[in-house]
């Protein structure tokens, strides 16, 4: 298998990424009801599944066949290529924002132009003679055929013009969006896509050029590099739309992962505290956000209930201990909340009685600081001395 025999595989490739990424991206569009963005990236991931379909021989061969048109297929994919850059400026333009007029202006300037090129493929098509049925090469082909030549040329510089604009708005925009994360390694990726593209438009130019010089040496480019870049292309641009969407969903549910194995000590150490109400009872598959809501409720409640039995002299003692033992304020008060939180429930369980202490208030207005309690609960107590933690806690008992 020659090189002429794996050209076409990497359109059937990107295709279906394209095509798993329009699946993976309706859902979202169809919640999102009037969301433009939502809507507007849909109809670009649609178009582009378009190119990629339409533009591999077979499917070449078939509209054709079925249109009755020979070639009926190189407008028709000239007109989806067209399509999916004008959609691109479009998104570009409404996602970087602006005045709304200046957006206005600039969507009328799109359809208007776009609008008379694809008028112009198809005037140009008509006018032409293309009775050879070329499946690879016809932008080589009928390079010096005319009206099928303009056509072919004015294709490319629609292209090129609108990759030229989508670059220069993305490159723009990137300095803009430094530091926001998946958004940023969204637009990289897309301004990579746009730049191979000008590549891709040179590669498919040059033999057109060679050919008017009457060359026919060049046209490996268009037929065998020219669908490989374009793949590739293809991979990159739809990575580049979808790419903050999946970022931040799997960055959330990993954060969300994180945050509810590392509250597991906590709520191991408080399972025996009596809950105030009957729990929610979730099944086997419960969503994990909802799984860690239940475990910081259930966390939060036992310590409400705990409160009264919690020593606060004796999370003051512990917390001096790591103090003067050299750890930060954050960590020698995470160790003296989980001294004191198991204090007070092995209190609990001796006595089921209250103490008549002042209930102490341990911080945890943020769930971050029952983290880093929990986190020191799967250390251990054992950063004080054997004997004197078993001090405090008879200290905590008796009191």
């Amino acid at each position: 298998m020659n090189i002429r025999d794996l050209t076409y595989n990497p359109y059937s490739i990107t295709a279906v990424v394209l095509v798993v990424s329009l699946a993976y991206k309706l859902p979202a569009v169809i919640r999102a009801g009037r969301n433009p963005l939502l809507r507007q990236v849909g109809g670009l991931l649609l178009a582009a599944c378009g190119v990629f379909i339409f533009a591999a021989p077979p499917t070449i061969a078939a509209v054709n066949d079925i249109t009755g048109v020979t070639n009926f297929s190189a407008p028709w994919v000239y007109s989806l290529l067209t399509g999916f850059c004008a959609s691109c400026l479009l998104l570009i333009i409404k996602w970087r924002g602006g005045p709304p007029e200046s957006i206005r202006r600039a969507r009328y300037w799109v359809y208007g132009s776009y609008g008379t090129l694809l008028s112009a493929l198809w005037i140009l098509f008509a006018l032409g003679d293309h009775h050879v049925e070329r499946l690879r090469d016809l932008d080589t082909y009928y390079a010096n055929t005319p009206y099928m030549r303009e056509m072919i040329v004015l294709y490319l510089l629609g292209h090129t013009a609108a990759v030229l604009i989508t670059s220069a708005l993305l490159w723009s925009w990137e300095s803009r969006v430094r530091g926001t994360g998946w958004l940023h390694k969204g637009v990289v990726l897309l301004g990579i896509g746009y730049a191979m593209n000008l590549i891709y438009d040179v590669v498919k130019l040059t033999p057109v050029v060679a050919r008017w010089t009457g060359r026919d040496d060049l046209d490996w480019m268009s037929t065998d590099l020219a669908p490989l870049i374009a793949a590739l292309v293809g991979l990159l641009i739809a990575l580049g739309f979808i790419l903050p969407h999946v970022g931040e969903r799997l960055s959330h549910r990993w954060t969300t992962g994180r945050e509810y194995r590392a509250l597991g000590p906590l709520a191991r150490a408080l399972h025996s505290v009596p809950a105030a109400s009957a729990p929610v009872a979730l099944g086997r598959f419960a969503p994990l956000e909802l799984r860690l809501t239940r475990r910081q409720t259930l966390i939060r409640d036992a310590l409400r209930q705990a409160a009264p039995f919690m020593d606060a002299a004796l999370r003051e003692e512990v917390r001096e201990h790591h103090l003067a033992a050299g750890c930060d304020p954050a960590t020698a008060a995470a160790e003296a909340d989980a001294i004191t939180i198991t204090a007070a429930v092995s209190h609990m369980r001796a006595t089921g009685r209250r103490t008549p202490e002042q209930p102490l208030r341990l911080p945890t207005e943020s769930m971050q600081d029952l983290v880093s309690i929990s986190r020191a609960l799967r250390r251990g107590p054992g950063t004080l001395p054997a004997h004197r933690t078993a001090t405090a806690e008879e200290k905590s008992v008796m009191s």
